[in-house]
């Protein structure tokens, strides 16, 4: 009888079931970082947009600013809603050298020099809505340089007035 050579197949069966779990780890971390990737979106301010405006043209963004009180127009028949936000810094340190969010936002408001851009909503006016707030919106960028925001964020003004001394009655 001819002598007994051990098999490996206990051997194959691993490297196989290691090759498959690597497999399945690739693609599970592909599919984490694209769609990171694709649907990372940081706060653009209006300076940025408006000074690279070609760019932004067309492509969904999401932009940031302080909305004006006296441009906000709303009809209720129709759900049009019509605003104009300014340029609200989107550096953190500006921020807090200017007195805060709520010193920022109101310099904002009363800064003619700031630059706006009228946004266009199509939706029920959100009940935040006012003077100085501040507006997170997503949308795109029309060729006539206005938003039509798909998606409007709110942060009320009033969260951040301790921040102002002198401001709270």
């Amino acid at each position: 009888m001819p002598p007994e050579v051990p098999e490996k197949p206990a051997l194959r069966v691993s490297l196989k079931i290691l090759a498959g779990s690597l497999l399945i780890l690739l693609a599970v971390i592909y599919l984490i970082v694209s769609s990171t990737r694709s649907s990372a979106q940081y706060f653009l301010t209006v300076d940025e947009v408006k000074s690279r405006a070609p760019e932004f043209t067309g492509k969904n963004i999401r932009l940031s600013g302080a909305v004006l009180g006296d441009s906000i127009q709303y009809n209720p028949q129709t759900l049009g809603l019509i605003f104009t936000i300014a340029h609200i810094s989107g550096n953190n340190a500006e921020i807090e050298e200017a007195g805060g969010l709520a010193a920022e936002l109101h310099n904002a408001v009363y800064d003619p020099s700031r630059h706006t851009i009228r946004v266009i909503y199509h939706g029920p006016k959100p009940d935040l809505l006012t003077n100085e707030a501040q507006a997170i919106l997503s949308g795109t960028l029309n060729a006539d340089g206005t938003f039509s925001a798909s998606e409007v964020l709110l942060k009320c003004p009033s969260r951040y007035e301790e921040s102002i001394p002198g401001q709270v009655d």
